[in-house]
């Protein structure tokens, strides 16, 4: 038994309503992960190589003692620490993420249940090491076919009609519909598969125990009843927009193929494509008037990206057809980094305000960095011009914040 969580029979009464864990060591894993969740920001490929390598019991030994990975973890030394720093902060919350869970009537999934979705095992060291549910979680196990369809929030009504079209038809065929939950083409192909009686799964970048945005609260609740709301951080947790980044990176992973709808310049669409193609999952894009500032984005993939033009659902049958098959990793045919996952200037820029000075150590936990990493990072953004020091404390500099790509 590790001195890092309680003894079984504690685990087994927080576990109580959220997890059915079927055993002592798979009740030690959920709870285990559950921690996990707690401690990190999405897609930390630090934690995830620790607990791949080790387990999630074990690796929660390294992060919490002086304990040095083994070097099947191919991790380094200074991977290791910088982990810790970032980690330890946090440590503490998982009873009171669970309790907030089964207040919301809300699930923990891990690898050891049957609806795991194994799609999310290319995202490798940065996949989810757990996911928080409502709904049926059958709808992840993979064994029908999945598409994400995204797109712009300030839609055109030829965006949402397109994107309602195509939900419907893939409903209507089998398909379900992977979606971000989003104002305009995300709510558009909710709302289309559900009134075409099919399956839809709306993966959110903050707890899934309260609805966001707010607007759309019966549409999240009706997809919990009839489809499946998911996220991969706990109850409770604020949706950021490094948080809504790195949520695409599941919404491309649970899909076999991408759909963009309507996208501007700037796009968190773009963000999403960018995951399918590294993973190699096919992506299509759906063009638009050539004056439409809304299609902008799709145009600029279409001419500078590995993706197809879509515009009808044959086009999709055949870019679910091709899933499974190696793609390109990127337009450029780089290879993923970091950064694509950590966004940490973005990170910085959510845990601080624009009105009231945090001390390091706050936008350090907060932003789920070490304090030294912390304290390097504002020192950057303060020559940007993006952070400002105020007495002992630092605030976001007046237009700082990164531009909304969700």
């Amino acid at each position: 038994m590790s001195e890092f969580l309680p003894d079984l029979d504690a685990i087994a009464r927080e576990l109580s309503g959220v997890c059915a864990a079927s055993t002592g060591d798979e009740a030690r894993d959920a709870y285990a992960r559950a921690t996990w969740s707690t401690l990190i920001e999405p897609g930390d490929g630090v934690a995830g190589a620790l607990v791949a390598a080790l387990g999630a019991e074990a690796a929660l030994e390294v992060a919490f003692s002086d304990r040095t990975p083994p070097v099947a973890a191919e991790l380094t030394a200074r991977q290791v620490a910088d982990g810790r720093a970032r980690w330890r902060p946090r440590r503490g919350e998982v009873a009171e993420a669970l309790e907030r869970a089964r207040r919301s009537g809300v699930g923990l999934l891990t690898p050891n249940d049957p609806d795991w979705p194994g799609r999310c095992a290319d995202l490798g060291p940065h996949a989810p090491l757990c996911l928080w549910t409502r709904g049926d979680t059958r709808l992840l196990r993979g064994s029908a076919p999945a598409l994400a369809l995204v797109g712009a929030r300030a839609s055109t009504s030829y965006g949402e009609f397109v994107a309602a079209e195509f939900a419907a038809e893939s409903a209507g065929a089998g398909v379900t519909v992977v979606s971000g939950a989003a104002y305009g083409i995300d709510g558009a192909a909710h709302r289309a598969a559900l009134s075409a009686g099919g399956a839809t799964v709306a993966i959110m970048a903050g707890g899934v125990g309260r609805a966001y945005p707010a607007g759309h609260r019966d549409l999240i609740d009706r997809i919990a009843r009839d489809g499946l709301v998911v996220a991969e951080v706990p109850c409770g947790t604020t949706p950021t927009k490094h948080r809504f980044l790195a949520r695409n990176r599941l919404i491309a992973a649970f899909s076999d193929a991408t759909v963009v709808v309507e996208a501007g310049w700037r796009s968190g669409a773009q963000n999403t494509v960018h995951h399918a193609l590294t993973i190699g999952r096919p992506v299509g894009v759906v063009p638009g008037a050539i004056t439409s500032a809304a299609s902008m984005g799709c145009h600029r993939l279409l001419r500078e990206s590995e993706v197809t033009c879509v515009t009808s659902f044959a086009d999709i049958r055949d870019l679910i057809g091709e899933a499974g098959v190696a793609g390109e990793v990127g337009s450029d045919g780089a290879t993923p980094v970091d950064e694509g996952y950590t966004g940490e200037r973005t990170r910085i820029l959510d845990a601080l305000s624009a009105r009231s000075p945090r001390a390091v150590a706050d936008v350090a936990r907060r932003a789920g960095f070490g304090f030294d990493e912390a304290a390097a990072l504002l020192g950057m953004l303060e020559l940007d011009g993006a952070a400002r020091r105020r007495g002992d404390g630092w605030i976001q500099a007046t237009g700082a914040q990164p531009s909304t790509l969700w």
